[in-house]
């Protein structure tokens, strides 16, 4: 008795039914006795993993009804079937059978399983290890891609391409050329590498451009990977350097501006190191360089515009034209501004007035100008400031040799120490200024081409070494001092402001003296006698033991007298002393003023 079901399932009339059955079973209409042959024989030896022989009875729904020569048939998924439109009752298919007792009696089946075993095997008897095979990617899963070649076998991430992709998901379904890698029978398991078809492939395309290719050649490759520095292009075979510098004569901070990864480009074979293997491009080289005409189209002495495109802390760099950069230097800013950095001056951007002052052609250099645009106020300082001139200034800044003065803005004179005073041993000027002090200053020298001013104070008024001092102090006379300063080989004795003699250590007593100290202290007061008056040399020297006991050494003691200035009292030991000396020695307090 026919299974009513089964009748049902077909969704065909019960004669149709029954003629179909019947052509399986052999109770209607002739059946094919081959195939009834081989469904008996296979009926005997039936067991779940087995890969059997079917026949296409019908279609229920969205299966494929498929007999196998038992007591009840199979359904088959019709997504099962990758040629379905072309599938007809009757047709003899190769099912894997996964179990005999199904759901509702009917026997479970699979084809999309039999052709992967039957793919699986044909794998097997065919292909080796180290084989090329072509496959499409199924899907992305862990550690790498699966891949169809009649079997899902697994590609490793690793092995998709030389360089691992940022993202393996760009690779489905695509269809790839790989080498087979290992073959598990035991475990079913394949694997297989793209990568070692492209570097087997690469090695010998390498081995054929190292042979042809020569430095100047222009060639076509592929952007492969973009660094910081330059590009990779690959050139079929290997892969060669196109460095930042050499892709425009211009300024480009990135590759990426220029490039992007799969770019097709021409460059120029800068280079080849065959030993390495290392090939340097070029992509400006592949056009003219605006430097060929540079010394023709910017002469030196030549004012021209330019865009500031990068400020640095020693200078700006100005772009004349695409591929033509000049540096305007931190010094050549400004003839008289005092500039901390090139950002005071410009900024990024500006248009701006420079002037050619040299060109490096082989070194793709020229140095640019800005305050050459405007007159130079140093030429205009002789005329303005002659020798002589009273000037009023600032004190800008301190050094151990001196003070610079601010006369003008961005003019600035050196008042040295040695010009601070005719008198005052100055030994830093800090002794007598400070920033920001308002000093008058006589100018002694101007030097144009160094761009120097020498200043002086004490010219502001007449040297007292020439008249003042000569006069006032004449050896033979005593006078009044106090020491100021100690040392081994004598003393120093302030004789009025800023004037000093020096009392040699030979001079202190009649005996011999090893240490000043022993004779006088520091601050005291004591009589000296003048014995000598250096104009040149501009020194005094003094005797502390001639003043007190006289002198047989032949100095003239009587120079002091009513005609030199100096009063008739005598101080110690009978001297004639400058001022006028009261009965204890204590000396006046007319000094000369200088």
């Amino acid at each position: 008795m026919i299974d009513e079901t089964l009748i049902a399932s077909l969704g065909v009339g019960d004669d149709e039914a029954i003629a179909l059955l019947g052509e399986v079973f052999g109770s209607k209409a002739g059946a094919e006795d081959s195939m009834d042959d081989i469904l008996v024989d296979q009926a005997a030896d039936l067991r779940s993993g087995k890969l059997i022989k079917g026949r296409v009875i019908g279609f229920a729904g969205d299966d494929v009804v498929v007999d196998v020569g038992l007591k009840s048939e199979g359904l088959i998924p019709k997504e099962e079937f990758p040629n379905l439109n072309e599938l007809r009752v009757g047709d003899e298919i190769d099912v894997l059978l996964e179990s005999l007792e199904g759901e509702g009696g009917l026997i479970q089946l699979s084809k999309r399983k039999a052709d992967r075993q039957i793919a699986w095997q044909r794998i097997v008897d065919t292909a080796r290890e180290g084989d090329e095979i072509e496959g499409t990617v199924m899907r992305k899963i862990k550690g790498g891609l699966l891949v169809d070649i009649g079997v899902p076998v697994f590609m490793p991430a690793s092995q998709v391409d030389i360089r691992r992709p940022h993202e393996l998901g760009d690779f489905i379904g695509r269809k790839i050329r790989a080498e087979i890698l290992k073959i598990d029978t035991e475990r079913r398991n394949i694997v297989i590498s793209r990568r070692k078809l492209i570097e087997r492939e690469r090695e010998t395309a390498k081995k054929r451009l190292m042979e042809n290719i020569s430095e100047g050649d222009i060639v076509t490759g592929t952007v492969k990977n973009i660094a910081d520095f330059g590009a990779f292009v690959d050139l079929g075979g290997i892969d060669g350097l196109l460095h930042i510098t050499d892709m425009s004569w211009g300024r480009i901070n990135h590759p990426s501006e220029l490039l992007k990864i799969d770019d097709k480009v021409e460059v120029k074979v800068l280079n080849i190191d065959r030993e390495k293997e290392k090939i340097a491009l070029g992509l400006k080289q592949t056009e003219s360089s605006p430097w060929e005409e540079i010394e023709a189209k910017y002469p030196v002495g030549a004012r021209v515009k330019g865009t500031v495109v990068n400020i640095m802390s020693y200078g700006a760099f100005v772009r004349l034209e695409d591929g033509i950069e000049g540096l305007v230097h931190i010094s050549e800013m400004s003839w008289t501004r005092r500039v901390n950095h090139p950002s005071e001056m410009v900024s990024q951007g500006d248009e701006v007035d420079v002037v050619v002052l040299e060109i490096d052609k082989n070194k793709h250099e020229i140095s640019l100008g800005m305050k050459q645009t405007e007159v130079n106020p140093w030429e205009l300082v002789t005329e303005k400031y002659p020798p002589g001139t009273l000037v009023s200034g600032t004190v800008r800044n301190l050094a151990n040799y001196g003070a610079f003065v601010e006369i003008e803005p961005g003019i600035d004179g050196l008042l040295h120490i040695s010009d601070m005073s005719w008198t005052k041993k100055v030994t830093h000027p800090n002794e007598l200024y400070k920033k920001g002090d308002e000093v008058q200053c006589v100018v002694l020298e101007v030097d144009q081409d160094k761009q120097r001013i020498s200043l002086g104070v004490k010219q502001l008024t007449e040297d007292p070494w020439v008249e003042a001092i000569p006069s006032a102090y004449q050896p033979g006379m005593v006078v009044r001092g106090k020491v100021t300063k100690i040392t081994n080989f004598g003393v120093f004795v302030e004789l009025e402001d800023d004037l000093e003699g020096l009392l040699h250590i030979s001079e202190l007593a009649d005996h011999k003296v090893e240490n000043p100290q022993d004779v006088v202290s520091q601050d005291e007061e004591i009589d000296v006698k003048i014995l000598r008056v250096d104009t040149v040399d501009r020194k005094i020297g003094l005797s502390l033991k001639r003043a007190q006991w006289g002198d047989a050494s032949g100095v003239d003691d009587s120079s002091g007298g009513s005609d030199s200035g100096y009063s008739g009292g005598s101080g110690r030991g009978g001297k004639p002393s400058r001022g006028g000396m009261d009965d204890h020695g204590a000396m006046g307090t007319d000094k000369i003023q200088f």
